[in-house]
């Protein structure tokens, strides 16, 4: 039972791993005084005597007792591992919860699960909102991207408590912003991390290409890319990997030449992977890049690969300065055109969904706190501010004349690794996708006459009404 002398939290939290306490204190230190719980109470005692200790926390052994130590309208978020535990955990605390009460599920969870979550919640006369947070574990504490959505009810309740541990753009706004219905607010988090997917792939292929065709050294590299962090490339992502060029450990060497070449995911580039094919939208950049990470965990099948399977030399290049160039060019390219691909599933879902999603503000809240944040977002929260219905990011005048001028490296990059035998499957998507997107007849009325050749599938003719479909008697018919 709550003490009555003890002063009601402004929000309760539940879940203390890296995230969770992270964010626990990012509350707290923006004034809020915050009850915490966790399912294993160790977790919950080594905050409040640990890291918070003296601090304005009040732990919560319970769930019962967590909701008696909140000031009403009750606001709790979860940060736990999305799954059957977020389940639980809603279904209890509707038990415990009153109308007008807010749950905020700050976890990875997918869209469709928030959607359910959020009708089911609301059924009960409760608020749910499902907020994409990103930033990792520094941005839980210093300051995210949060990316709220759900109970429209709920916003002005949570706005004040979200928008002041939110990072802060150049200019001072909060990087959190109302994304929309259901569950809006985690599809936008998915697809920030499906182009992380991508724009961490085309740095790896940068440095790839750098090490093995330019024959660059480590300290080289890391000036580079120290390099492009001041130009069109600025970026979270580049910061990092120039750091990361330069860590050595104890005996002196580099820590990267010491990491195993096999990547780890957590699902949600999959899932926007899985979202685009039920969408029909072409998310090929997201695609390898997620494809390429299962090709880099069969490290055994690449070994045996790489005695077995036939390839070229490797010629170095030469005139390093002018490939340095292409490079950041080539980069800078795919990059754009990643978000280009992102941008678009955001637009299917919306169509779909029925969501009033705001481009120019989600690229926006995207400019600080998140894993992709860069110079490149003040740019395209430009074109979508000249014309919120742009059709595709690539056809504002800025980006259409920026990528013209980059798509020729591109193209130079691409194949001086496709002729030397080095993988590139992101640079490659980029191009391909980019050249399908500039062609007005494709190769595909041969495919579509297949399928009715095969199947009797039909297909539409040049010289009719789109969605008039017609069928071909293909031996019958044969001259």
């Amino acid at each position: 039972m709550m003490d009555l002398k003890v002063e009601p939290a402004d929000v309760g939290l539940i879940g203390l791993a890296v995230m969770g306490e992270n964010l626990a204190l990012n509350l707290e230190s923006k004034g809020h005084r915050v009850a915490v719980f966790n399912r294993t109470t160790d977790k919950t005692e080594a905050l409040v005597q640990g890291r918070g200790r003296n601090k304005n926390f009040i732990a919560a052994y319970t769930l019962m007792e967590l909701a008696g130590f909140l000031d009403r309208p009750r606001r709790v978020i979860l940060m736990v591992k999305a799954g059957q535990a977020v389940d639980f955990l809603i279904e209890r605390l509707v038990s415990l919860l009153e109308p007008g009460d807010v749950i905020i599920d700050g976890g990875n969870s997918h869209f469709l699960d928030t959607n359910r979550r959020h009708a089911w919640v609301e059924s009960r006369g409760l608020l749910f909102v499902g907020a994409g947070i990103s930033g990792g574990e520094e941005g839980a504490l210093k300051g995210p991207s949060i990316m709220p959505g759900g109970s429209a009810a709920a916003w002005q309740s949570v706005k004040p408590l979200l928008r002041s541990i939110a990072a802060r753009a150049e200019d001072g706004s909060p990087c959190c912003q109302w994304i929309g219905p259901q569950g809006s607010g985690h599809f936008v988090k998915m697809i920030h991390n499906g182009i992380e997917y991508a724009d961490m792939q085309l740095i790896a292929e940068t440095y790839h290409l750098m090490s093995n065709l330019l024959g660059l050294s480590p300290e080289t590299m890391r000036n580079t890319f120290r390099r492009w962090n001041e130009g069109p490339l600025k970026s979270y992502l580049i910061e990092i990997t120039a750091d990361i060029l330069g860590h050595h450990d104890q005996t002196g060497r580099l820590v990267l030449d010491q990491i195993l070449d096999a990547s780890g995911q957590k699902g949600t580039g999959k899932w926007m992977v899985n979202s685009a094919l039920d969408a029909g939208q072409p998310l090929s950049m997201i695609s390898e890049a997620v494809f390429a990470r299962f090709l880099s965990a069969r490290k055994d099948l690449r070994i045996e690969g790489a005695q077995r399977l036939a390839g070229p030399g490797v010629t170095p290049l030469e005139d390093q300065a002018a490939w340095i160039k292409h490079l950041e060019q080539a980069l800078f390219a795919a990059k754009v055109i990643a978000y280009a691909q992102g941008f678009s599933l955001l637009r299917a879902a919306a169509a779909e969904f029925g969501w009033p999603l705001n481009y120019r503000e989600i690229a926006l809240i995207w400019r600080a706190g998140c894993i992709i944040r860069s110079v490149l977002l003040e740019r395209i929260a430009q074109a979508y501010g000249r014309n919120s219905d742009l059709s595709h990011l690539l056809f504002d005048p800025w980006f259409q004349e920026q990528i013209g001028l980059a798509q020729d490296s591109l193209r130079k990059v691409t194949s001086a690794a496709v002729i030397n035998g080095l993988a590139v499957p992101g640079l490659g998507a980029a191009l391909s996708y980019y050249d399908g997107l500039r062609t007005e007849r494709m190769p595909h009325n041969l495919i579509q006459a297949q399928r009715d050749y095969f199947g009797a599938h039909q297909y539409e003719r040049m010289d009719q009404p789109r969605g008039v479909f017609f069928h071909t008697d293909w031996l019958g018919d044969r001259k």
